[in-house]
C-alpha cells in the first residue's frame, strides 16, 4: 500500500488533498496526515489514539500484515511523521520513500491523476515501537539530564534571534536542549545523506549517539524527519516530545533557554 502524506504549514500557502488529486504516484492513497490526530489530548496536533489510527487505516483499505510505503511532497518532510504514527500503532512494515514526490518526478516516474482510491481494510489496534515523551517526562529530563534533548527546528527559533511563527508564542528552547535543523540530515535533492553524513550532523550537533535521545520541533513533526534518521543509524533508544515547542513555549511556567545551546 502506496500512502501520499504530504501535510503543509499553514503558511505555505498550499492544499494537500488538492494537490494529490491533481498528481500523485499510481495507486497511492491520501493519508491526510493533517486530520490525523488526537483532538481530545491536551497536547497540540497530538499523536491519534490507536483507534483512530486502526479507523483511518481500514478506511484507506490497509490489512493487517501489509507493507505500507509512505510519500510527501512537503517541506517539511511529513512522512517521517506518518512513519511514526505507523510504528508506533502497529504496523512493523512500514518504509519512506527517499526523496519524496519531488525525487520521483525528477526521476520521470509516472504519476496520476484524481480522488485516490479507498477501501474496505482492517487493521488491528495495538501500540508497536516508538516512544512517547510527555511535558512532565521533559521537564524531569531537564532536571537530571538523564536524556539528550534535541531539537529540529532552525537555528533561529532555536536560539531566539528570530520569532516563533505562532502569534504570541515566545522563541527559544527547551533548556540544555541541542539544536540540528532537519535539513541537515537531508541531501538537495530531498533523500537522506548516507551513514557517514548522518552520523557527521549529529556529531557536529553535539550528539552523543551511543545515548538516549528524545527529539524535538514546533510540533512534533520535523522531530520525527531526526528520529528516521537515527533509525537508518541503527539507533533505537529514542523518544518523540509530541508537544514539543508548541505546548513547551506556551506553558508560562516552563523553563525556557534562549541563545546557543552550551
Amino acid at each position: 500500500m502506496i500512502l501520499d502524506a504530504s501535510s503543509h504549514l499553514p503558511d505555505a500557502g498550499r492544499d494537500a488533498r488538492a494537490e494529490f488529486e491533481a498528481a500523485h504516484i499510481r495507486g497511492a492513497r491520501f493519508l491526510d496526515l493533517e486530520t490525523l490526530k488526537d483532538p481530545a489530548s491536551p497536547v497540540p496536533a497530538a499523536l491519534p489514539t490507536v483507534e483512530q489510527f486502526a479507523a483511518r487505516m481500514a478506511a484507506l483499505g490497509v490489512r493487517d500484515g501489509d507493507r505500507v510505503v509512505i510519500y510527501d511532497d512537503s517541506a517539511v518532510k511529513t512522512s517521517a511523521r506518518a512513519w511514526f504514527i505507523c510504528r508506533m500503532h502497529g504496523i512493523a512494515e512500514v518504509a519512506i520513500l527517499d526523496g519524496g514526490l519531488g525525487k520521483w518526478r525528477a526521476d520521470g516516474h509516472p504519476l496520476e491523476s484524481g480522488p485516490g482510491a479507498t477501501g474496505d481494510g482492517a487493521v488491528t489496534p495495538r501500540r508497536g515501537a516508538g516512544a512517547v515523551r510527555s511535558k512532565a517526562e521533559v521537564l524531569a529530563i531537564v532536571a537530571s539530564d538523564s536524556e539528550q534533548l534535541l531539537d529540529a527546528r532552525g537555528a533561529g527559533r532555536f536560539t531566539g534571534a528570530e520569532p516563533e511563527p505562532r502569534p504570541g508564542m515566545p522563541s527559544g528552547h527547551i533548556p540544555g536542549s541541542l539544536n540540528l535543523p532537519f535539513g541537515r540530515v537531508l541531501r538537495p535533492d530531498g533523500r537522506f545523506r548516507d551513514e557517514a553524513g548522518l552520523r557527521a550532523a549529529f556529531a557536529e550537533a553535539g550528539i552523543d549517539l551511543d545515548k538516549p535521545v528524545v527529539t524535538t520541533c514546533g510540533s512534533g513533526v520535523t522531530a520525527a524527519v531526526l528520529l528516521f534518521a537515527m533509525h537508518l543509524l541503527g539507533k533505537d533508544d529514542v523518544a518523540l516530545y509530541d508537544g514539543s515547542w508548541s505546548e513547551w513555549g506556551a506553558d508560562p511556567t516552563t523553563p525556557k533557554a534562549t541563545g546557543l545551546a552550551v
